[in-house]
Order: structure tokens, then sequence, then C-alpha cells
């Protein structure tokens, strides 16, 4: 089959290589198109601009997996609502209709649970101006095609994606005084989830939570690390709340579908990460 990734970042072009590898067709498009492996035919593309380039007329699976290039709603609403409005369009004007499209949305849409469950059912009412943006995306993807799947991810760290063990490197993590809830996703899990929702689910949910299957308090997260760097014990102290809102993220719905994780949990994650496996795609 033919598979178009629209935006094929880091976790896009993991994606990518794994669907190719399964002898699919891929095509990429991302403002760098020469970035690409050669396994992906790349194409450049801005996807904020108008119009896009043709889309094969044989796509039966379109991947959008955007990202904002900063945190302000005017980047939130370009490449996440604007986005998915001009594919959608652009799909209907060559007439093309997927048998499946996956938009990579994100769990900040919840907002604070105050360290409760949440499932697909829980209300998606985060007051951050840019978590709306995404929740808007979602709608406009659910409401203008029958074929829509949206897959909510918890935080992505790998390869590359090393924020918490630089802070521990270096001295500057700080564990949390009170417990800070955390859900989190490796790189290749995530990649893997989507190639899973596209290729073995034949009647997918319209949402899915994609998150690893533990919840766990940063604290824990960081007293791992100090341990597996041999370093000492980071200081107790204040440190900022949780960006997207204290909540635990329940995947149950993707692993009911047949999915597997990998990396079920931090400590296998982050063991992968510290010994270097995997590349970050640039």
């Amino acid at each position: 089959m033919t598979v178009l990734i629209a935006g094929c970042g880091d976790l896009g072009t993991e994606v990518g290589l794994r669907l190719a590898a399964r002898g699919e067709r891929v095509v990429g498009w991302r403002r760098s198109a020469d970035l690409l492996p050669a396994a992906i035919e790349g194409v450049a593309v801005d996807l904020t601009q108008h119009p896009l380039p043709p889309i094969p007329p044989d796509t039966d699976v379109v991947i959008i997996a955007t990202a904002a290039g900063d945190r302000t709603e005017a980047a939130y609403r370009s490449a996440y609502v604007d986005a998915t409005r001009t594919i959608l369009a652009a799909l209907e004007r060559d007439g093309v209709t997927p048998r499946r499209i996956l938009f990579v949305s994100s769990t900040a849409v919840y907002g604070d649970f105050d360290g409760a469950l949440v499932t697909e059912e829980s209300p998606a009412e985060s007051t951050a101006p840019t978590a709306r943006l995404v929740r808007e995306a979602e709608q406009v993807l659910l409401e203008g095609s029958d074929q829509g799947t949206v897959l909510r991810l918890s935080g992505i760290y790998g390869p590359g994606r090393t924020r918490l063990i630089d802070q521990v490197q270096s001295g500057r993590a700080v564990l949390p005084v009170e417990p800070q809830w955390t859900n989190r996703i490796h790189r290749d899990d995530a990649a893997a989830a989507i190639v899973h929702l596209v290729t073995g689910v034949p009647s997918p949910a319209p949402i899915y939570l994609g998150s690893d299957e533990l919840p766990v308090d940063l604290g824990e997260v960081l007293r791992f690390l100090a341990a597996e760097l041999d370093l000492p014990e980071p200081p107790q102290g204040d440190s900022a709340s949780s960006r997207g809102g204290a909540r635990r993220v329940d995947s149950s719905l993707l692993r009911a579908t047949g999915f597997t994780f990998t990396y079920p949990t931090y400590r296998e994650g982050y063991r992968a990460v510290l010994a270097g496996q995997g590349v970050r795609h640039p």
C-alpha cells in the first residue's frame, strides 16, 4: 500500500522506516525532505502553505504527525488545526479516499486531573491554549472524515530525547516535595503503535491513548536514573509543576487491540537510552 506521512520528523521518520521495512511505499512530506532516508520518498512541503502537492491516487493511509515550531498559539494553530484542515481539503481536491487517516495528538488535551486515571472517555477539556488547539485539530479530523483515528501520546522519550538524564547528570535535577505524576512513551513504542493502528486493526476506535503501562511519580524516575548513572540521589526541593497537568494515563484500550510495548515501563526504556540504543532522526 501507499502511505503518506505528513510531518516526517523524528517520530514520522521512524514510522516510515518501519512501514517501508514491511514493503509498503512511503511518501514523506516535510520542509527538509533531503534529510529523509532513502527508504522514504521525500517531498519538500510546507504544510502551512497552499497549495499542497498532489496526493498519490493510490494512497491507502495518511498519517498526520506535525509539530509546532514553538509554543505560541499561532504556531500551534498553524501546525495542527490549519495543517489538518489543509490536508483534508487536498484529499478532497484530488479525489483520494484513504482507508485510514491517523492524527498524532497529545494527552495534554486532558489538563489537570489531580492524579486521577484518564481514559479515552475522560473529558478532554484542558484550559491551556496550546492543548485546546490540538483538541480542535482532532475535531477537524474526526468531524471531517469517517476514516479518522486519533492517537494521543504522552511524553515521548528515547534516542536523543534525554532531558531528565541531562538534568540528573548536570546536578540540576530536583526531587519534588509532593508526588508529581508523569506519563511517558518510548519513541519506538509510539512509532510501533502508529504502525499497528494503521495496519493491524481493521476497525479502530476514534481515539486511543498511547502511554506506557506505568504512570509514575517523577521523583521515582529521577532516583532510578541517578542509580543507573551511579550518581548521588538528587536533592529534594521546590520544582516547577508538571507542564501538562497531573494525571495517570491508561492505555488499556490500545493494548486491547493486541499491541504490546517493547518498553512497558520507564525502566526498560531508559536503560535502552542509556545503552545508546537507537538514533534520533534529523
